[in-house]
């Protein structure tokens, strides 16, 4: 059997190591021309990294070498700069294996904005070194229609780096996530959404309200339950009393009404082409989101059930009340009907009826949240994209697009 030697070297060995960086106007053939130049040698590659931001190349190696090799080496290598126009650097040394090692346990922050600016990227750098962090790689996961930064950090503690980073993003209005590395970083995820004003725009009960002449006093029950002032399954009841008598009818008109967020199909469809589960709970009624969560493709959902009598509104609610608590039951129920983990579920929410499910999940993500809830939540999301929660899962816009999504 063929092993690597690597393996079996004593972790306090050396070994004789270059690093080669190159630099300069991309063009084809630079990466071809670098390693033919290497290859007579006797190297084997460790490391490698390329980027291309505008027509500026930045190309990394590091390599083991014969240190006897090192000089000429570095003439060949100068040569080839010469010859094609670039720069390139070398640098050769004695290293311990242990600091050319692949690093485990490493943490990924990805930052949100529409404006990134140098002042939040100084914050952030410092919030990760202030919890034992080292940056290790930096890349841009989007351009549009927001810019998502994502930081690799190694030796980081995750929960002291997430509380460093919170005041970050209150100070510099970027929304930070922080999610561990690893295999589980791609593992089948559960993606929980609440509806009103997250997965659409609108709240139903207000539109139901508007109908009914009621607008003003259901939009005051609301923002007070939204906020957690007053508890949710009594100003559920308050508000769909103030819908009775009014027609069945009105319901295909205030569905009608109904936008679905920027990004929500993107989201939706992207997950699923991924693998990954998309379920639904809401403080709404199915009445009325039903059609529209079908549409989506969507299978798990719960939502409240208003009580109809000869085609009007009583003014009561039928079954069990879905609040703060049913929406984390109904976390765990869909997560076990996916057979995914709670590490591996993402709760995204706006309002205090989520809270619970968003600090059972996994991930909980505020979206255009009230303050409580941004407080609670792992990671907020302040762009009206919805989509955006994507960029927090790792998944860039270049495999958006190859999913075949198209923002809507």
């Amino acid at each position: 059997m063929i092993r690597d030697n690597l393996t079996h070297m004593n972790p306090r060995e050396s070994q004789f190591t270059g690093l080669i960086l190159v630099t300069g106007v991309d063009k084809p053939g630079i990466t071809q021309a670098l390693f033919e130049t290497l290859a007579p040698f006797s190297i084997t590659v460790l490391d490698i990294e390329q980027v291309v931001i505008r027509d500026r190349l930045i190309l990394t190696a590091l390599i083991r070498l014969d240190p006897a090799h090192a000089a000429a080496i570095d003439a060949d290598l100068a040569l080839c700069a010469s010859r094609l126009n670039i720069d390139i650097a070398t640098s050769f040394q004695e290293e311990a294996l242990e600091t050319i090692a692949a690093k485990t346990g490493l943490l990924h922050v990805v930052s949100l904005s529409t404006s990134i600016f140098p002042e939040a990227v100084s914050k952030i750098a410092t919030a990760i070194a202030s919890a034992g962090g080292n940056i290790e790689r930096i890349h841009r996961t989007a351009s549009y229609p927001i810019t998502a930064i994502e930081f690799v950090v190694s030796s980081a503690d995750q929960k002291r780096l997430r509380t460093e980073l919170l005041s970050v993003s209150a100070d510099t209005g970027v929304d930070i996530a922080v999610s561990p590395g690893g295999l589980m970083r791609l593992a089948k995820k559960l993606v929980v959404m609440d509806v009103d004003s997250t997965l659409i725009q609108q709240e139903v009960i207000e539109l139901l309200a508007q109908h009914a002449h009621q607008g003003d006093k259901v939009k005051a029950i609301t923002d007070s339950a939204m906020r957690g002032e007053i508890d949710f399954e009594e100003s559920l009841r308050a508000r769909v009393a103030l819908l009775a008598g009014l027609s069945e009818g009105v319901i295909s008109d205030v569905r009608a009404e109904i936008a679905l967020t920027p990004g929500a199909r993107t989201l939706i469809s992207t997950l699923k082409k991924l693998g990954h589960s998309v379920a639904v709970v809401s403080g709404g009624f199915t009445e009325v989101i039903e059609p529209i969560i079908k549409d989506l493709g969507i299978t798990h959902y719960k939502a409240n059930s208003l009580d109809i009598q000869d085609g009007v509104l009583t003014g009561k609610v039928i079954g069990p009340i879905i609040d703060r608590a049913a929406k984390a039951a109904a976390l765990r129920e869909f997560a076990a009907l996916e057979n995914v983990s709670l590490e591996q579920t993402i709760a995204i929410g706006d309002g205090a009826n989520d809270l619970d499910m968003i600090a059972l999940a996994g991930l909980g993500i505020a979206f255009n949240a009230k303050p409580a809830v941004k407080a609670a939540a792992d990671s907020s999301v302040s762009a009206p994209y919805l989509d955006s929660v994507l960029y927090l899962l790792g998944i860039t816009r270049e495999e958006i697009e190859e999913a075949g999504a198209q923002r809507k």
